[in-house]
């Protein structure tokens, strides 16, 4: 495979690569703004310039200049090589490129870095990009120079809503243009425009329009520094506070690979990013998917409850599972199970494994949400992250839909449903009803309409707060991991099973979630992954 040598060491590349993709490809960073894999090429920040060697094949470009001597304490004719932007630039076999070891590169990087400061507000603490912003992170390593500028800033327009998502900091922006090819590339709005010139460069929203779709949170990601920030993040939480872990949106059947931030002193999740991922996502997310974490503390289901009604109360954990156990055992007719395309694919196999071992359940139904707005970039049309895993999870088989309820239960052939999840899309009264006249079990950490008809409430924990996988459109096992602890009184799925098992005199003997994984394994068939790469790329080590 051909090579350039960056810096000493061989970094392989293949044909159309530049130097600062095929670095980025190796682990290397070159210090860059404007330049992002998945966007077009702009080089006007000028942070990547490297300095490049002569080969057989390509002269070296050399600028006449004049050069202080101290000696002579005066300037003097002299010449230095031309540096170029390595996001620019094409790889060539052999190519021999100077970064971080060439001096004319660190002086050049050190007068942009001092040259985007210029006008640059020292509004650090209050940013939301402070603690992970490149204007902070390389000042400390290519500048470390105080401001010498002393006259007054050019101040600029802040806090600028650009739509209901963003809003934009003028002062802050370094023109990267990012936003803007994003929006042209990417999401096919180019609502976002570069105006004026020099340092009264900002970025505008087109007149008579305002940023809006389903992918306006991305220019919150894309930006290099705190020019753009969501007013979901807003000054929510600290970065250096929060911990991150690999996880999978549950937005829908696409599967975006995600970095779910969390807070472990509170159990918080703020905010979740995009992971790279090109199989899958590659970069990004729609804001629906973004906005998942909300899931994590919103109608959740932090503890037991056993009754219907105003007759519910709740009580302890250990109360509610012997209350479900004793509905199983008392059942007069058949027990149903409802998995869930919302949960994980090992809480459906556990159910599954439960009822068709031990209970002899053979009727399998499935809750799913409706469908929503899918698009051809990323957004599938099924809402749900998981069909696929939950009938994998049941052996699969078929899953009937909630509607095919309400002849079995109103002829009382079912009696007790266990459900997996509390949301389900149940448009016909019929299926309310059905729900309604069943002892419904319900293992769920979000209320819908599954807890609003159970007996018995189970708190689960939710995608966040246990590890998991789910099985995207693709056919792609994809794992993720436990951020926070579980909130409440709330356990894995998986796990409220095995101690519900135990209760029916009926263990299971699992653990751990390991415990799970290879009963599954054992059980079931490996499943055929359309797409081997976006599988190893999203999976934690088991």
């Amino acid at each position: 495979m051909p090579s350039i040598k960056l810096d000493g060491k061989e970094i392989p590349f293949e044909k159309g690569e530049t130097i600062i993709t095929a670095a980025h490809k190796a682990g290397v960073e070159i210090p860059h703004y404007c330049w992002h894999p998945g966007l077009s090429v702009a080089a006007n920040c000028r942070m990547c310039l490297v300095e490049i060697d002569a080969t057989p094949t390509r002269r070296q470009l050399v600028l006449d200049v004049l050069a202080w001597d101290e000696k002579k304490q005066d300037y003097v004719p002299g010449r230095k090589p031309k540096l170029e932007p390595a996001c620019q630039v094409e790889c060539i076999d052999g190519l021999v490129v100077k970064s971080d070891t060439s001096p004319n590169v660190s002086d050049a990087r050190k007068h942009v870095q001092e040259f985007l400061l210029l006008n640059h507000p020292v509004d650090c603490p209050i940013c939301d990009q402070a603690g992970e912003c490149k204007l902070q992170d390389y000042w400390l390593s290519e500048d470390k120079q105080p401001k010498r500028k002393t006259e007054e800033i050019l101040h600029k327009p802040k806090a600028v809503e650009f739509g209901d998502t963003i809003v934009y900091d003028a002062e802050r922006c370094i023109v990267c243009t990012r936003c803007v090819r994003f929006m042209d590339e990417i999401a096919k709005d180019p609502v976002l425009d570069k105006r004026e010139r020099g340092n009264l460069g900002e970025i505008f929203v087109s007149p008579g329009r305002k940023l809006e779709g389903h992918y306006t949170m991305m220019v919150d990601e894309v930006c290099p520094v705190g020019a753009l920030t969501t007013k979901d993040f807003r000054f929510k939480a600290r970065v250096w506070f929060l911990k991150k872990v690999p996880s999978i949106c549950p937005g829908c059947a696409t599967g975006c690979n995600t970095w779910l931030d969390y807070d472990a002193r509170t159990g918080e999740v703020p905010r979740l990013r995009p992971r790279e991922n090109l199989a899958v996502n590659k970069y990004w997310m729609c804001d629906d998917g973004i906005l998942t974490h909300r899931r994590v503390q919103e109608k959740r289901t932090l503890h037991a409850y056993v009754g219907k009604g105003k007759a519910r109360k709740e009580v302890s954990p250990i109360a509610a599972l012997k209350a479900a156990a004793q509905l199983i055992k008392d059942a007069p007719g058949k027990v149903a199970i409802i998995l869930s395309a919302q949960r994980s694919t090992e809480d459906n196999f556990a159910l599954a494994y439960l009822a068709k071992k031990h209970l002899d359940v053979k009727e399998l139904f499935l809750a799913r949400v409706g469908d929503w707005d899918g698009d051809d970039i990323l957004r599938d049309n099924d809402a749900n992250p998981n069909v696929r895993g939950a009938q994998r999870g049941a052996g699969d088989t078929s899953l009937s839909p909630l509607s095919e309820l309400a002849e079995p239960v109103a002829g009382q052939q079912i009696s007790v449903l266990i459900a997996l999840g509390g949301e389900a899309d149940i448009s016909d009264a019929t299926t309310v009803g059905a729900l309604g006249r069943a002892k419904l079990i319900a293992i769920a950490a979000n209320h819908g309409p599954l807890t609003e008809n159970a007996e018995v409430i189970l708190p689960a924990a939710s995608f966040a707060e246990q590890d998991g996988s789910f099985i995207n459109r693709q056919g792609t096992e994809q794992r993720f991991s436990a951020g926070p602890e579980p909130a409440g009184d709330s356990l894995a799925g998986w796990d409220i099973l095995a101690r519900l098992a135990r209760q029916l005199g009926k263990p299971i003997d699992w653990k751990s979630f390991l415990d799970v994984r290879a009963a599954m394994k054992a059980a079931l068939p490996s499943p055929a992954a359309a797409n081997p790469e976006s599988a190893a790329a999203a999976a934690p080590a088991e």
